[in-house]
């Protein structure tokens, strides 16, 4: 059973009604919050929503996730009300080769947001995840149902050491942020998704004319870096990431040649020291 919201002061409740007052109007992107205590999976709440023909820009939050998903099949999980855990609905109009880049907006958008309000230095490790150093931070998730994209995020806010599910991970309150008030978070990340969502879709889904590919290459954790790329079929490659492509692609150099990455898990290597 979940504990009553108010037994932590630390981790007080999101509400649902200030959230809507605050993010859904007309024109916006966003046309229904809904906060919920506990649910398996807020994409899969989504996926639902779809098939039963929910409009654009519905968002779930959950205070508690008891079978989130990170990429590649991983669990995600933490404390009620420790973190965001959240999906939006979108239907997008950029035509599908396009439309790979969704995730890595999600993913530049909450950075963006988080590193203006919480005052971190967040970088982004292709294609979404959010680092603070070498510690993650948050994920993204993105879906297709139908003609459809949910996109995911689960971002730790007040996860404290002991309560962290690997010791690579870390939140916003162990990184002693400026603010580990979720209810501000939240806001000013989706307007950040919703600001460079509209600019996308302007651009019919042209990731340079938007400045999309631009801003992402600039909080790049990766672009540079010497990376080993765990890939399908049990392969591994090793080289320097070099950048991204128009779809938003990871390019790494490798033995004189260049690939051209659409999927793989990415392990930045450590700088060899003397």
């Amino acid at each position: 059973m979940l504990d009553s919201p108010f037994t932590d002061l630390d981790r007080p409740p999101l509400s649902q009604a200030a959230l809507t007052h605050a993010l859904v109007r007309p024109g916006g992107l966003w046309s229904d919050i809904a906060v919920v205590g506990r649910t398996g999976s807020t994409n899969a709440d989504l996926a639902q929503a779809v098939r039963d023909g929910a409009r654009q820009g519905a968002v779930v939050i959950a205070e508690a996730q008891f079978a989130g998903r990170g990429r590649l099949g991983r669990s995600w999980s933490a404390p009620p009300r420790s973190g965001l855990a959240f999906s939006m609905l979108l239907r997008p109009d950029p035509p599908p080769i396009r439309q790979g880049w969704l995730p890595l907006l999600v993913g530049l958008a909450t950075a963006s947001a988080v590193r203006k309000i919480a005052e971190v230095d967040v970088r982004l490790k292709w294609p979404n995840d959010l680092l603070i150093g070498e510690r993650k931070l948050a994920g993204v998730l993105a879906e297709r149902v139908d003609n459809a994209v949910i996109v995911g995020v689960g971002l730790n806010v007040s996860v404290r050491p002991d309560e962290l599910p690997v010791e690579t991970a870390t939140s916003l309150a162990i990184e002693k942020a400026a603010c580990v008030d979720r209810d501000p978070i939240i806001r000013a990340v989706l307007r950040e998704v919703e600001t460079h969502y509209r600019e996308w879709s302007e651009a019919d889904g042209d990731a340079d004319a938007c400045g999309l590919r631009a801003a992402y290459l600039a909080i790049s954790a990766t672009v540079g870096r010497e990376v080993r790329v765990e890939l399908p079929g049990e392969r591994v490659l090793t080289g320097t990431a070099t950048g991204v492509d128009s779809s938003g692609h990871l390019l790494v150099q490798a033995k004189g040649e260049e690939h051209t990455l659409s999927a793989g898990d990415v392990v930045h290597v450590r700088p060899h020291t003397s």
